[in-house]
């Protein structure tokens, strides 16, 4: 009889170590590849159009292959990680009694294009009920956001405008472009979600339509799009490279250089 009482099971480490690593290089290279795959969009997003910078959206608008367009594997990670938030909060929402529309009839996500197909957005959903007790006025304007625990509790303590304007204005545009199909939706508030990713926390806030912003955000792109087309570099929005949101732009080298 096998006696398994005094075996002692030892880990190694530096095996351990290194199929972590063979294995995260597989999985990264393997969403590199799907993402190459994938046709590169030709139009401004309205989820960018709040960026600080006007240079940097107009390098994503020229969708140049050779200013750093790829993403590294963990960003893939975590933009796919965001999106089963999404996909949940959804869920979550509709079990409480809210009816959600996340497509159209034809099965495809709810967006807009405008300025011949250069600027377009994608919406998370489109409210059409609430339970009784919320009283949401509808049809409104859905937008969910995955976080970290530190970002998320910024937004809950600063509010979605203060804390986190990208999104602001993505919703502002949202709410002002939707109303061609979907009327009335800029004249309701926007219900906005935001699940911590840390702690599966949620946050819901309302977000009045604000259409200063919106034309602002769209006037922008406009000059974007005028600019690129006129072929003019448009300003950077920071005078140092090692500003923190240069450092992290994947245009910084062709930029700076």
């Amino acid at each position: 009889m096998l006696d398994f009482n005094n075996t002692v099971i030892r880990r190694d480490t530096a095996a351990n170590e290194s199929l972590n690593e063979q294995l995260n290089l597989i999985i990264d290279a393997a969403l590199s590849s799907e993402r190459q795959k994938q046709k590169g969009r030709r139009y401004l997003g309205a989820s960018r159009l709040g960026v600080s910078c006007s240079r940097m959206l107009q390098y994503e608008y020229l969708s140049d292959p050779t200013l750093g367009s790829e993403f590294k594997g963990q960003i893939l990670r975590i933009f796919e990680a965001g999106h089963l938030f999404e996909t949940l909060a959804a869920r979550w929402l509709m079990l409480a009694g809210f009816v959600i529309d996340t497509h159209d009839s034809s099965g495809k996500q709810f967006g807009f294009t405008a300025a011949a197909g250069k600027i377009a957005g994608h919406i998370d959903g489109v409210i059409r009920a609430s339970p009784p007790d919320i009283n949401l006025a509808c049809p409104a304007l859905w937008e969910a956001k995955s976080m970290n625990a530190r970002s998320w509790r910024e937004t809950l303590k600063k509010g979605l405008v203060l804390s986190k304007p990208v999104y602001a204005a993505q919703i502002a545009l949202y709410q002002a472009y939707m109303e061609e199909s979907i009327a009335g939706i800029s004249q309701n508030p926007c219900l906005f979600t935001a699940i911590n990713k840390d702690t599966a926390e949620i946050y819901h806030e309302l977000i009045p339509f604000d259409a200063a912003l919106a034309q602002n955000m769209s006037d922008k792109a406009v000059n974007i799009i005028r600019a690129s087309e006129a072929n003019e570099l448009l300003p950077r929005a920071f005078n140092s490279k090692d500003y923190f949101e240069c450092k992290m732009c994947n245009y910084c080298d062709k930029c700076w250089g």
